[in-house]
């Protein structure tokens, strides 16, 4: 008994390393660009976007130190925003691609 409970807990170790990989910056502009640009300026080089809502760049720059709060908001967004039913993945990107405005 004890020799599976190890390997659901190598098994699961793994998976989770998996699901939680790293955000791609890349891709996360790709899902901005897609989902996100009709309303907020997602990118330097966008032109138009909603007086209403603000930049992704604002957003970013006014993040202080950790993103978590914007997965936890992405993975459930407010009323006004779509429920775009974004994956974890796209979610770690999108996080990834707000941090990289920060630099």
């Amino acid at each position: 008994m004890r020799r599976y409970l190890w390997l659901m807990v190598i098994c699961l170790a793994f998976l989770t390393g998996q699901g939680l990989a790293a955000g791609n910056a890349e891709r996360g502009q790709e899902i901005a660009e897609r989902w996100c640009a009709a309303c907020h300026l997602v990118s330097p080089e966008q032109e138009r976007a909603s007086a209403d809502v603000p930049t992704f760049m604002s957003i970013a720059q006014g993040s202080q130190g950790d993103l978590g709060w914007l997965e936890a908001f992405l993975a459930d967004p407010h009323p006004v925003m779509p429920d775009m039913s974004l994956t974890r993945q796209e979610i770690q990107d999108l996080v990834a691609y707000f941090d990289s405005l920060r630099n």
